[in-house]
């Protein structure tokens, strides 16, 4: 089967929303390739690997979650950017980047697919992006770092602070640190995100909430497949998630 990439992309644009969220770069399309499509691929982070892999899986365009073009970076085409951009150009590859929409999502959302894994399965929406709300039954800190670890498929970074029973978790992917007084202030006793900051360890401690950080990268896995499932679904398409592992 085949799809025009503009419909993909229109239809990728309504599912997550993308005009009710201000992002830090340009969400949707960011690099053009062929017009028709009969493969996606999905992966978190942009790299000249990953585009290079994408062009050997034989797709024509790539969803990331992490796009090319941030706010703050530098506007030159320098070696780097012109490496990645020669492989998209080389491969024909459409890039379309889907960040704290995707985050954010109540199905399809990075947040809410871990929440569910965690046993959070009445999810209430925890600041803009992020899920939290009471577990199916309360849990010890051991049983939730074992959770986590199988959502994630690796040992999550811990920082003790919160209660021996943990009834209430707020999850935010990715590199959520700063919004630990948020979830303390919110009642929850854990907080769950990608990775942790310096201060991160003492802030928990003296707040009263445990911290798990299960990658920032392995955290972020779930939402862009998702999103390249449902698409695939959508317009009949085959589809292929790309790991391409960040130990962050």
């Amino acid at each position: 089967m085949m799809a025009r990439r503009d419909d993909i992309l229109d239809f990728a644009r309504d599912l997550l929303d993308l005009d009710s969220y201000h992002d830090y770069g340009p969400m949707g399309l960011q690099v053009a390739g062929a017009e028709e499509v009969t493969k996606i691929a999905a992966s978190v982070s942009c790299s000249r690997e990953l585009f290079e892999r994408t062009a050997q899986a034989g797709a024509q365009l790539l969803y990331v979650h992490h796009g090319l073009f941030w706010e703050g970076d530098s506007r030159v085409v320098d070696v780097q950017m012109k490496g990645r951009l020669r492989a998209l150009f080389d491969g024909d590859i459409t890039l379309a980047a889907y960040h704290l929409a995707l985050d954010a999502h109540p199905e399809i959302g990075n947040n809410a697919l871990l929440a569910a894994e965690l046993g959070i399965l009445e999810r209430e929406r925890f600041l803009e992006w992020g899920y939290g709300g009471p577990l199916s039954e309360p849990v010890a800190l051991e049983e939730l770092v074992r959770r986590l670890k199988a959502a994630t498929g690796r040992d999550p970074q811990v920082f003790r602070g919160g209660p021996e029973r943990i009834e209430r978790v707020a999850v935010i992917t990715g590199g959520a640190a700063k919004l630990v007084p948020q979830a303390a202030a919110a009642g929850y006793h854990a907080f769950v995100t990608g990775e942790p900051a310096e201060p991160t360890m003492h802030l928990s401690r003296e707040l009263g909430i445990h911290f798990l950080a299960g990658g920032h990268y392995a955290t972020e896995t779930q939402g862009i497949t998702a999103l390249a499932q449902r698409t695939a679904e959508r317009f009949s398409l085959e589809w292929e998630f790309l790991d391409v592992p960040v130990p962050v």
